[in-house]
């Protein structure tokens, strides 16, 4: 028999689950906070696995994602143990803000110091009740503000672990990133613990096939560990392909832009990404790709600064067949044109 599992207080029998309130900084105005876990707890031993949303206050699409997750009928049969926190950073959540009060980003505040700044205390909070406990992770994320992302997962594959996770992630396309100092996965990686990064979307919205991605692509780690049964899908699932490297290509000028190219579209080097031009259309300035690869990434706002990042492209070494994958890929995540049926109306 398992035994309880011990969080915030809290004693979680086996095959049983709860939400429960971890104390966090007070308002300004006396009110208290609380971060909302919720706990499954399975009746046999397996993986202990975190999920986090909304370290960046305004990437919401986690907090959907893991809202569908909990509601699915699956996780009853569950082996191991699920820790879910959809809202990390519950102050930029309330202000519509990446960014904490005192301005820091906590995704760069990691592993933190009880006796630190705000940001600080909440990312050491985080190690200590959550990233501790756990054998695993799967922190979820969007593009920044006025950005969109094509469903990808981000991570390590030099550990056989990780990299296991990821091609796990039903998703076409895995950035083999650098982990970036200060970051959640930074810390959990110095604690031997493997965590990917699930980026789809845009910040402050709901994106359906996004979200439907991100619930899928969990559930099929889930099954990869070990923690939920195994299903014929599961084999048939696509292989995803391994991006060499991104670059953002970046506006030569100020002015307004037309997009040619959009997410998912593959190209070639010297395609035509854009036009920049002033409100006159008086001088023109053609945005071009620099090497063969696919668009990851890209600004959704038409003003444009010099300098500013517009399209994210990922260089594959054979970009042949991508394009028709990522198209699949979509249309089986669209409710538009997928068939099955779902528990869940889509968010339009």
């Amino acid at each position: 028999m398992r035994g309880a599992f011990e969080i915030g207080g809290c004693s979680i029998p086996p095959g049983e689950r709860a939400s429960i309130d971890l104390r966090i900084p007070d308002l300004y105005t006396h009110n208290p906070m609380n971060w909302p876990v919720h706990v499954v707890h399975g009746k046999k031993p397996g993986p202990v696995m975190f999920l986090s949303g909304a370290i960046h206050g305004d990437e919401i699409n986690g907090v959907e994602i893991i809202r569908r997750l909990l509601k699915l009928k699956t996780i009853s049969r569950l082996h191991g143990t699920l820790i879910a926190v959809p809202v990390v950073n519950l102050f930029g959540f309330i202000n519509q803000s990446r960014y904490l009060p005192d301005r820091r980003d906590l995704n760069r505040s990691f592993p933190g110091s009880e006796k630190g700044s705000l940001a600080g205390r909440m990312a050491n909070l985080f190690m200590r009740e959550i990233v501790t406990r756990c054998s695993h992770g799967i922190d979820i994320h969007t593009a920044a503000i006025h950005r969109d992302n094509l469903p990808q997962v981000r991570a390590v594959l030099d550990d056989p672990e990780t990299s296991r996770m990821a091609h796990a992630f039903y998703t076409p396309v895995i950035v083999n990133t650098n982990i970036v100092p200060g970051s959640l996965r930074e810390s959990a990686a110095r604690l031997g613990i493997p965590v990917i990064v699930y980026e789809a979307g845009e910040a402050l919205r709901f994106d359906e096939v996004s979200i439907r991605a991100g619930v899928t692509g969990i559930v099929s780690v889930m099954r990869e560990l070990g923690m939920l049964p195994r299903t014929k899908r599961d084999q048939d699932a696509i292989e995803p392909l391994v991006a060499l490297s991104s670059t953002w290509v970046r506006a030569p000028q100020s002015g307004i832009l037309r997009t040619i190219k959009t997410i998912g579209d593959r190209v070639e080097k010297d395609d035509l990404l854009g036009i920049i031009s002033d409100p006159f259309g008086e001088t023109e300035k053609p945005i071009t790709a620099p090497e063969q690869g696919i668009i990851i990434g890209r600004t959704n706002i038409p003003l444009v600064s010099e300098g500013e990042a517009l399209f994210h492209l990922a260089r594959f070494r054979d970009t042949s067949g991508i394009a028709e994958q990522i198209e699949e890929f979509r249309n089986e995540m669209d409710p538009a044109t997928d068939s099955r049926p779902s528990a869940e109306p889509p968010i339009l």
